[in-house]
C-alpha cells in the first residue's frame, strides 16, 4: 500500500509504488525533515526528459542537482561504463591506470595553461575539502576567505566555507572568514551599476583582508559564478581584481567550478569567459553529469611542486575510480565532438535570454533575469519597487504547479534556477517557458 504519493502523480505502477514506499520506509533524505517528504519516483530518463513507470514524463530543468549537462543516459557515456567494467571496475589509487590517466589528461587540456595534474575525489564537496588543504600546506597560512552568498558543499571545511544557512548547524572547522562578494540586484554597498558594485566589493575585500592580517590567509574560495546562492554573474573587473589582491598579499585563489564548469555556462570552465587564472580549481557535476561519482582538484604547477617531495596527506579509496574514469573520458569527447559546449551557448543565447526576458516583461513578479549559457535565475518578489523577496509559500505553490505541469523546477529561496541539461533544444526551451508563463499568469 502506498504511503502518500506526491499530489498530482498518483502511482499506477507497482513498481512505482514500492519504490515510493522503500524510500519512505529506509531512505534518509539530505537537508530535509524526513516526515513531510513527498519525493518524485523517477525510474528512467534520456536528454532532457525523465520518467516514473506509471506514464508521467517530466521535462528536468533542474538538471536534477545542476549536473546532468550531457543529459540523462547519453548512450556514448553509458557504453563507455559498460565497456570499463568488462575490463577493470575497480583498482587501488596507488596505481597507474590507462583510464585514469586519460582523464586526468582530457581535464588539464581544457584547464588554463600551466595547470597540468589532478587530484581525483569522489564529489564536489571534498574536492574543495582537498584544494583547502593544498592551499593550507603550500602557503603555511591557515585562514579561508570566501563569501556569504556561497555553497561548497558538505564536509566539515567545505560546509564552514559555505555562506547560507547550512553552515551554522555545522561549524566545527577552524579558520574560516565570510565576506560579500557582489549582487548589484541587492548590493551591500549601495551600487547603482555594475562597476560600482565590483569596485565597492573589492574595497570591501582588501579591508576584510587586511583586518583578518594578510599573512594569516592561505586562500580565497570563490565560486566563479555562485550557483545555488543565485547564479550571479560576476560584475566586470571583478575577479581580475580578487586575482589581483591574492597575488599582492601571497594569497591562493582557489575558484569554484563545481556547478558552473564542463559547459554549463556555455564555456568549458566559467572562469573562461573571464581575465582570471586561479592557483587551484575544483570541479564535479558536470564532468560526467554525475554519471558515477566523480570530483577532483585542477593543480597549477606550482602548487603540484610543493608535493614532489613532500607527502601530501590526503586520498581516498575511490580516488580516480576506473568506472568514474571511463565516464570522464566518453563525456569529455562526446562534448567535443557534438558540439555540447556550444550548444550551451548558442541556447543560451538565441533562446532562454529572450524567453525569460519576455516573461519578465509579462510578469511584474520578476525582479530579475540573470544567467549565461544553461545557468539562469528568476529571481521572484513581491513587489518590483521595494524587491521584496516572494515568501516562501507562494514558491513551494510554484514548484508544486510547475512539477504539476511535467517541469522538474530548481527552486531554492525566492528563486526559479532555469538550468537545463547543455543539451536541451530551442522546442524544450520553447515548452518550458510556456510552463513557466502558466503557472506565473496564476498566482
Amino acid at each position: 500500500m502506498s504511503i502518500h504519493a506526491p499530489q498530482g502523480t498518483a502511482l499506477t505502477s507497482a513498481s512505482d509504488a514500492r519504490a515510493y514506499d522503500l524510500d519512505r520506509a529506509h531512505v534518509f533524505h539530505s537537508w530535509s525533515a524526513q516526515g513531510s517528504l513527498k519525493p518524485l519516483v523517477i525510474a528512467g530518463g534520456q536528454g532532457s526528459r525523465v520518467w516514473d513507470d506509471s506514464g508521467h514524463t517530466y521535462l528536468d530543468f533542474s538538471s536534477q542537482l545542476v549536473n546532468t549537462n550531457i543529459g540523462h543516459q547519453h548512450p556514448r557515456v553509458v557504453e563507455a561504463i559498460k565497456k570499463q567494467a568488462e575490463t577493470l571496475t575497480t583498482i587501488a589509487p596507488t596505481t597507474a591506470n590507462l583510464v585514469r590517466g586519460e582523464a586526468a589528461e582530457r581535464i588539464t587540456d581544457i584547464a588554463p595553461v600551466g595547470f597540468n595534474k589532478v587530484f581525483f575525489t569522489n564529489a564536489g564537496a571534498d574536492a574543495v575539502e582537498n584544494a583547502i588543504r593544498m592551499a593550507r600546506i603550500h602557503t603555511g597560512r591557515d585562514k579561508v576567505l570566501s563569501t556569504y552568498r556561497s555553497y561548497h558543499g558538505n564536509t566539515g571545511s567545505a560546509i564552514v566555507a559555505t555562506g547560507d544557512w547550512r553552515r551554522i548547524p555545522n561549524e566545527y572547522a577552524r579558520g574560516h572568514v565570510h565576506f560579500f562578494g557582489p549582487y548589484l540586484y541587492r548590493s551591500e554597498f549601495w551600487s547603482t551599476t555594475p562597476e560600482q558594485e565590483a569596485e565597492r566589493a573589492l574595497h570591501h575585500l582588501r579591508r576584510v583582508i587586511e583586518s583578518e592580517g594578510p599573512a594569516s590567509i592561505a586562500a580565497l574560495l570563490l565560486e566563479t559564478i555562485p550557483g545555488t546562492a543565485g547564479i550571479m554573474i560576476p560584475p566586470p573587473g571583478y575577479l581580475p581584481g580578487v586575482r589581483a589582491l591574492a597575488d599582492e598579499f601571497g594569497i591562493m585563489l582557489i575558484l569554484d567550478e563545481v556547478m558552473a564548469g564542463f559547459g554549463r555556462t556555455g564555456e568549458w570552465l566559467a572562469l573562461d569567459a573571464y581575465d582570471v587564472v586561479p592557483d587551484l580549481i575544483t570541479f564535479a557535476k558536470g564532468v560526467n553529469s554525475g554519471y558515477v561519482p566523480a570530483g577532483g582538484v585542477i593543480i597549477s604547477d606550482p602548487v603540484a611542486a610543493t608535493f614532489d617531495d613532500q607527502v601530501f596527506p590526503g586520498g581516498l579509496t575511490y580516488s580516480g575510480h576506473p568506472l568514474a574514469m571511463a565516464s570522464i573520458v566518453a563525456t569529455i569527447e562526446a562534448m567535443n565532438e557534438e558540439g555540447i559546449v556550444d550548444n550551451a551557448a548558442t541556447i543560451g543565447t538565441d533562446h532562454i535570454a529572450p524567453g525569460l526576458a519576455a516573461l519578465a516583461e509579462k510578469h511584474d513578479v520578476i525582479g530579475e533575469v540573470r544567467g549565461t549559457g544553461v545557468f539562469w535565475a528568476l529571481e521572484l518578489v513581491a513587489d518590483r519597487e521595494t524587491r521584496e523577496p516572494l515568501p516562501a509559500a507562494t514558491m513551494g505553490r510554484i514548484k508544486s504547479d510547475l512539477i504539476a505541469r511535467n517541469l522538474i523546477p530548481f527552486t531554492m529561496e525566492n528563486r526559479i534556477h532555469v538550468v537545463p541539461p547543455c543539451v536541451v533544444t530551442p522546442d524544450e526551451v520553447a515548452e518550458a517557458i510556456s510552463i513557466y508563463d502558466d503557472v506565473l499568469g496564476s498566482l
